[in-house]
Protein backbone atom coordinates (compact mmCIF):
# COMPACT_ATOMS: atom_id res chain seq x y z
CA UNK A 1 0.00 0.00 0.00
CA UNK A 2 1.44 3.47 -1.26
CA UNK A 3 1.99 6.41 1.16
CA UNK A 4 -1.34 8.78 1.05
CA UNK A 5 -1.66 11.65 -1.78
CA UNK A 6 -1.54 14.96 -0.65
CA UNK A 7 -5.27 16.71 -0.41
CA UNK A 8 -6.01 18.48 -3.61
CA UNK A 9 -6.69 22.05 -3.68
CA UNK A 10 -10.37 21.37 -5.18
CA UNK A 11 -11.12 18.66 -2.07
CA UNK A 12 -9.62 21.31 0.29
CA UNK A 13 -11.81 23.90 -0.97
CA UNK A 14 -14.78 22.23 -0.57
CA UNK A 15 -14.37 20.91 2.26
CA UNK A 16 -13.99 24.58 3.69
CA UNK A 17 -16.95 25.78 1.91
CA UNK A 18 -18.90 23.31 3.91
CA UNK A 19 -19.67 20.76 1.05
CA UNK A 20 -21.57 17.77 2.63
CA UNK A 21 -20.27 15.20 -0.35
CA UNK A 22 -16.91 16.51 0.38
CA UNK A 23 -17.00 15.47 3.88
CA UNK A 24 -18.95 12.38 3.66
CA UNK A 25 -16.22 11.08 1.45
CA UNK A 26 -13.43 12.23 3.89
CA UNK A 27 -15.48 10.49 6.30
CA UNK A 28 -15.56 7.24 4.03
CA UNK A 29 -11.99 7.10 3.53
CA UNK A 30 -10.64 7.56 7.54
CA UNK A 31 -13.66 5.88 9.70
CA UNK A 32 -12.39 2.66 9.91
CA UNK A 33 -8.74 3.50 10.34
CA UNK A 34 -9.52 6.86 12.77
CA UNK A 35 -11.79 3.98 14.73
CA UNK A 36 -8.73 1.41 14.56
CA UNK A 37 -6.20 3.96 16.15
CA UNK A 38 -9.18 5.24 18.88
CA UNK A 39 -9.05 1.68 20.08
CA UNK A 40 -5.65 1.71 21.05
CA UNK A 41 -6.03 4.65 23.48
CA UNK A 42 -9.75 3.90 24.42
CA UNK A 43 -11.25 1.01 27.10
CA UNK A 44 -13.84 0.56 24.78
CA UNK A 45 -15.12 0.39 21.68
CA UNK A 46 -18.07 2.93 22.58
CA UNK A 47 -15.50 5.61 24.06
CA UNK A 48 -13.16 4.83 20.75
CA UNK A 49 -16.46 5.94 18.67
CA UNK A 50 -16.49 9.30 20.98
CA UNK A 51 -13.35 9.93 20.20
CA UNK A 52 -13.58 9.53 16.59
CA UNK A 53 -16.84 11.56 16.22
CA UNK A 54 -15.04 14.79 18.81
CA UNK A 55 -12.52 14.19 16.25
CA UNK A 56 -14.40 15.20 13.10
CA UNK A 57 -15.71 18.28 14.68
CA UNK A 58 -12.42 19.32 15.37
CA UNK A 59 -11.42 18.57 11.89
CA UNK A 60 -14.58 20.55 11.01
CA UNK A 61 -13.47 23.35 12.91
CA UNK A 62 -9.64 23.23 11.71
CA UNK A 63 -9.86 23.55 8.29
CA UNK A 64 -9.24 26.56 7.54
CA UNK A 65 -6.15 26.38 9.93
CA UNK A 66 -4.67 22.75 8.14
CA UNK A 67 -1.52 24.51 6.08
CA UNK A 68 -0.87 21.48 3.84
CA UNK A 69 2.62 20.25 5.67
CA UNK A 70 1.66 16.59 6.43
CA UNK A 71 -1.00 14.93 4.32
CA UNK A 72 -4.62 15.10 5.64
CA UNK A 73 -4.64 12.06 7.22
CA UNK A 74 -1.66 12.48 9.10
CA UNK A 75 -3.06 15.83 10.03
CA UNK A 76 -6.61 14.19 11.06
CA UNK A 77 -4.95 11.21 13.21
CA UNK A 78 -2.68 13.94 14.94
CA UNK A 79 -5.93 15.41 16.42
CA UNK A 80 -7.35 12.13 17.03
CA UNK A 81 -4.82 11.33 19.22
CA UNK A 82 -4.94 14.77 21.10
CA UNK A 83 -8.29 13.92 21.73
CA UNK A 84 -7.82 10.50 22.92
CA UNK A 85 -4.85 11.24 25.15
CA UNK A 86 -7.32 14.20 26.75
CA UNK A 87 -10.10 11.96 26.78
CA UNK A 88 -7.51 9.40 28.87
CA UNK A 89 -7.00 11.62 31.27
CA UNK A 90 -3.79 13.25 30.33
CA UNK A 91 -2.87 16.73 29.26
CA UNK A 92 -2.16 16.89 25.27
CA UNK A 93 1.38 16.12 24.49
CA UNK A 94 2.25 16.53 28.15
CA UNK A 95 3.79 13.07 27.66
CA UNK A 96 6.41 12.21 24.74
CA UNK A 97 4.89 9.49 23.08
CA UNK A 98 9.00 8.64 22.96
CA UNK A 99 9.33 8.82 26.95
CA UNK A 100 6.82 5.82 27.37
CA UNK A 101 8.66 2.82 28.69
CA UNK A 102 8.30 -0.60 30.11
CA UNK A 103 5.18 -2.31 30.25
CA UNK A 104 3.38 0.75 28.90
CA UNK A 105 5.35 1.53 26.17
CA UNK A 106 7.81 -0.91 25.16
CA UNK A 107 10.86 0.92 25.98
CA UNK A 108 14.27 -0.06 24.82
CA UNK A 109 15.18 -2.04 27.77
CA UNK A 110 12.90 -4.57 27.08
CA UNK A 111 14.10 -7.85 24.87
CA UNK A 112 12.14 -7.62 21.79
CA UNK A 113 12.28 -11.69 21.90
CA UNK A 114 12.37 -13.94 25.13
CA UNK A 115 15.26 -14.90 26.27
CA UNK A 116 15.33 -18.30 27.04
CA UNK A 117 14.89 -18.42 22.96
CA UNK A 118 18.87 -18.19 23.11
CA UNK A 119 21.85 -20.03 24.01
CA UNK A 120 23.73 -18.68 27.57
CA UNK A 121 26.56 -20.68 27.92
CA UNK A 122 29.57 -22.73 25.68
CA UNK A 123 30.51 -21.41 22.28
CA UNK A 124 27.39 -20.59 20.66
CA UNK A 125 26.06 -18.26 23.79
CA UNK A 126 23.33 -15.86 21.88
CA UNK A 127 22.50 -18.29 19.28
CA UNK A 128 18.93 -19.66 19.32
CA UNK A 129 18.52 -22.48 21.20
CA UNK A 130 14.72 -22.96 19.78
CA UNK A 131 14.87 -21.93 16.37
CA UNK A 132 11.38 -19.68 14.80
CA UNK A 133 8.89 -22.19 13.25
CA UNK A 134 9.35 -22.18 9.65
CA UNK A 135 5.83 -21.25 8.51
CA UNK A 136 6.47 -22.09 4.89
CA UNK A 137 5.51 -25.80 5.54
CA UNK A 138 2.13 -24.73 6.73
CA UNK A 139 -0.87 -24.88 3.90
CA UNK A 140 -1.56 -21.47 2.65
CA UNK A 141 -5.03 -21.70 4.07
CA UNK A 142 -3.89 -21.97 7.56
CA UNK A 143 -1.78 -19.19 7.47
CA UNK A 144 -4.33 -17.09 5.59
CA UNK A 145 -7.06 -18.39 7.97
CA UNK A 146 -9.86 -15.93 9.81
CA UNK A 147 -8.43 -17.90 12.98
CA UNK A 148 -5.02 -16.91 12.64
CA UNK A 149 -5.97 -13.54 11.41
CA UNK A 150 -7.89 -13.29 14.86
CA UNK A 151 -4.59 -14.42 17.20
CA UNK A 152 -2.92 -12.14 15.18
CA UNK A 153 -5.21 -9.17 16.13
CA UNK A 154 -5.67 -10.84 19.55
CA UNK A 155 -1.54 -10.32 20.00
CA UNK A 156 -1.22 -6.62 18.48
CA UNK A 157 -4.28 -5.56 21.31
CA UNK A 158 -2.16 -7.75 23.89
CA UNK A 159 1.15 -5.17 23.09
CA UNK A 160 2.00 -1.84 25.13
CA UNK A 161 0.09 1.25 23.67
CA UNK A 162 3.42 2.46 21.75
CA UNK A 163 3.98 -0.66 20.30
CA UNK A 164 0.60 -1.30 19.64
CA UNK A 165 0.24 2.16 17.45
CA UNK A 166 3.45 1.30 15.64
CA UNK A 167 2.67 -2.22 14.59
CA UNK A 168 -1.15 -0.95 13.85
CA UNK A 169 -0.25 2.00 11.55
CA UNK A 170 2.62 0.08 10.26
CA UNK A 171 0.98 -3.49 9.26
CA UNK A 172 -2.68 -2.69 9.36
CA UNK A 173 -3.08 0.65 7.58
CA UNK A 174 -0.11 0.57 5.51
CA UNK A 175 1.43 3.94 7.02
CA UNK A 176 5.64 4.87 5.61
CA UNK A 177 8.36 4.69 8.61
CA UNK A 178 8.08 8.55 8.11
CA UNK A 179 4.69 9.01 8.31
CA UNK A 180 4.25 6.87 11.63
CA UNK A 181 7.24 9.05 13.23
CA UNK A 182 5.67 12.59 12.06
CA UNK A 183 2.40 11.68 13.72
CA UNK A 184 3.74 9.76 17.15
CA UNK A 185 6.25 12.20 17.15
CA UNK A 186 9.01 9.60 17.95
CA UNK A 187 12.75 9.55 15.76
CA UNK A 188 12.97 6.92 13.08
CA UNK A 189 15.21 4.91 15.48
CA UNK A 190 12.84 4.83 18.13
CA UNK A 191 10.23 3.78 15.43
CA UNK A 192 12.03 0.88 14.08
CA UNK A 193 12.69 -0.69 17.37
CA UNK A 194 9.09 -0.52 18.35
CA UNK A 195 8.01 -2.31 15.09
CA UNK A 196 10.40 -4.97 15.39
CA UNK A 197 9.71 -5.35 18.96
CA UNK A 198 5.85 -5.30 18.35
CA UNK A 199 6.33 -7.71 15.18
CA UNK A 200 8.67 -10.09 17.35
CA UNK A 201 5.85 -10.19 19.95
CA UNK A 202 3.12 -10.94 17.51
CA UNK A 203 5.04 -13.76 15.35
CA UNK A 204 6.04 -15.38 18.67
CA UNK A 205 2.21 -15.00 19.91
CA UNK A 206 1.19 -16.97 16.03
CA UNK A 207 4.06 -19.47 16.71
CA UNK A 208 2.53 -20.52 19.71
CA UNK A 209 -1.19 -20.49 18.27
CA UNK A 210 0.37 -22.60 15.15
CA UNK A 211 1.78 -24.85 17.10
CA UNK A 212 -1.55 -26.12 18.91
CA UNK A 213 -3.14 -26.66 15.27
Amino acid sequence: MTAEQPATGEQLAALRRGDEQAFRDLVGAHQSALLRLARIYAPSRAVAEEVVQETWLAVLRGLDGFEGRSSLRTWISRILVNVARRRSGREARSVPFSSLGGRDGGGADEPAVDPSRFLKEGPYAGHWASFPDDWSRLPEETLLSRETRAAALAAIAQLAPAQRAVITLRDLEGWTAAEVSDLLEVSDGNQRVLLHRARSRVRQALEDYLGRR
